[in-house]
């Protein structure tokens, strides 16, 4: 659960909560005696058993094979198969010692793949529960529009902490639900910044969607990161595949 701060069309503002709107799993997984089964971690081997490890010891690929048809030297009976509960990632260098001084690198590539920019990867504080409050901007996207347009990463349903909020929320859900449109939701004075949920997160696109059922409501606010666009005529590659927006990852 989170914290947003925003306002509503008469530049009211509150902070309410924010849940990740996850859909309940449709399968449930039952072992032989009808108990419900999970998922776990197990150990599979350590970093000294893995293979550039044995290359390294034993000299060249037909060392290894061989090392493995005579005995198992990618085990290690003490470790193999315990169960892993709380772990936390860490960076290794070449030599597979832990690294302590990672730089990121956000590459950006073309939309066949190949590399267009390498830029040091920008640590961005959030700015959904900024002393600044997410501004109602007042422009809104036809819902039929927004799914041929946008591709949706994740929602975060809005939800009150007291009355006050919840008159504050359902009267907001309510108008937009008689617009039958999503309200596009930015940062900063103009409404016109990307919205950045956690500290180092991905920019997005909000979309603010609203609905009601008597005294109840919904109030969703859809994110996206990429916008769906039809390529300029002509903009196709040697092997006629259409070209469009780059995206970007994290190296």
């Amino acid at each position: 659960m989170g914290e947003l701060n925003i306002s509503n069309s008469a530049g009211r503002d509150a902070v309410v909560s924010t849940d990740a709107d996850a859909p309940p799993p449709r399968v449930r997984w039952l072992d032989d005696l009808g108990r419900q089964a999970f998922p776990t971690r197990i150990l599979k081997s350590e970093i000294g058993h893995d293979y550039p490890a044995l290359l390294e010891k034993h000299g060249d690929p037909e060392a290894v094979a061989q090392a493995l048809v005579t005995g198992d030297p990618e085990l290690d009976i003490e470790t193999f198969g315990s169960f892993l509960t709380e772990t936390s990632r860490v960076y290794i260098d070449q030599h597979g010692e832990m690294a302590h001084r990672v730089k990121h690198v956000e590459i950006i590539r073309n939309p066949d793949g190949t590399e267009r920019e390498r830029r040091p990867r920008a640590r961005v504080r959030q700015n959904i529960a900024a002393p600044d409050p997410l501004l109602w901007s007042g422009r809104m996207i036809d819902k039929a529009e927004a799914c041929r347009r946008f591709v949706f990463s994740a929602r975060l349903q809005l939800t009150h902490v007291n009355g006050l909020t919840y008159d504050f929320l359902y009267a907001m859900a309510k108008e937009l639900e008689e617009k039958d449109a999503l309200m596009l939701v930015g940062a900063g004075p103009k409404s016109n910044q990307p919205l950045i949920v956690r500290n180092g997160g991905i920019p997005h696109r909000g979309f603010l969607e609203g609905r009601t059922d008597g005294d109840r409501y919904l109030l969703v606010l859809h994110l996206s990161m990429q916008e769906l666009k039809a390529p300029e005529p002509g903009d196709e590659d040697e092997n006629g595949d259409e070209g469009g927006d780059g995206d970007a990852d994290n190296g």
